[in-house]
């Protein structure tokens, strides 16, 4: 196919394209921004371990931490949803919102730390009754 064919049928086709604010539908099992719920965190950060594309920070300080995630440098494959232990952490399943300045998305907590959960009691022994009955001699030992 020549070059003025070509050219000839893009001009003649008309619009491809969606104007600005209409969007595409999304498709099933989409993966969008990271929502975070600070009462169900347990502060691990394992989130932040797990996230390739740094847009989770995590700081500890004395008695809190902050978590901070940055949708601009989000890539969304969720690794740090499927990290989540305490299920602190999910996505949203439509598009995120367009937005015009760096940061403009970004979302910060701080976190009070939880006292860590009481260890459960060691197990008490039970207590000796006596002697106890010898079944060959039928008497007590």
């Amino acid at each position: 196919m020549n070059i003025l064919t070509m050219l000839w049928k893009n001009l003649w086709g008309g619009s491809r394209t969606m104007l600005f604010p209409a969007r595409p539908e999304v498709s099933e099992r989409y993966r969008g921004l990271v929502r975070f719920d600070p009462a169900l965190c347990t502060g691990c950060a394992i989130c932040k371990m797990r996230c390739t594309s740094r847009a989770i920070e995590f700081k500890t300080g004395k008695g809190e931490f902050y978590w901070s995630y940055d949708p601009g440098q989000c890539t969304f494959c969720g690794r740090c949803v499927e990290g989540c232990k305490s299920h602190a952490l999910s996505q949203d399943e439509e598009c995120p919102p367009v937005y015009t300045t760096i940061g403009e998305l970004k979302n910060s907590y701080t976190v009070a730390r939880k006292p860590p959960a009481p260890k459960p009691a060691a197990a008490v022994p039970p207590a000796v009754a006596g002697p106890t009955a010898n079944p060959a001699t039928g008497g007590a030992q």
